[in-house]
């Protein structure tokens, strides 16, 4: 599975593209950041993080994009960036008809270092361990969208299993319902 991983922000807006599956070695097809300068009015600031994400997809053809789910923080303004630039990426993958994973924070944290309350450094230190390179990705923003991609490709694949067998079943138009004595029956919806 090849997954671009975004760590969305309005100054600078993590990208990184890794390949790989469960129990197999990870690679980094490319790594950076979108950066847009902060006297710039917010549309224009938009409309060039979604030029560098259609860029980085042509580039990269990703299967899926993992971005980080914006979280409330106290610094309300930092909060509106951020939910601007993760929905401009989520945006960029529907338009190619991409599927969009959303994870926390404390979520990728765990699948990458094993603990969710890791700090950036561990977390960088991993993603540098995990994709065999010479040195941790620079800025943190990049390292950070790394590791949502990796978290995507080890936890994404079975997420997005569960997803398809849920939507087949639902498409093939049997619900189960219980009976009286509240055993499940196959019975079928009727339109």
């Amino acid at each position: 599975m090849r997954v671009l991983g975004v760590d969305p922000g309005l100054t600078r807006c993590g990208l990184g593209v890794v390949e790989g599956q469960i129990g197999r070695p990870l690679h980094l097809l490319g790594v950076g950041v979108a950066r847009t300068p902060a006297d710039l009015p917010v549309p224009q600031r938009l409309e060039r993080i979604e030029a560098a994400l259609e860029e980085w997809i042509d580039e990269h053809r990703p299967e899926a994009v993992a971005v980080e789910r914006v979280f409330s923080q106290h610094n309300v303004s930092t909060v509106m960036g951020t939910a601007q630039a993760s929905a401009v990426a989520m945006l960029a993958a529907a338009r190619r008809g991409l599927p969009v994973a959303l994870h926390t924070p404390s979520e990728v944290k765990a699948a990458v270092t094993g603990s969710g309350r890791a700090d950036k450094a561990q977390v960088a230190a991993m993603v540098t361990r995990l994709l065999r390179l010479q040195a941790a990705p620079r800025p943190a923003d990049a390292a950070d969208a790394l590791a949502l991609a990796i978290c995507h490709v080890w936890r994404g694949v079975a997420t997005s299993r569960l997803e398809a067998a849920v939507a087949q079943s639902r498409n093939q138009g049997s619900t189960p319902t219980r009976t009286p004595t509240g055993t499940p029956t196959g019975r079928s919806r009727q339109p």
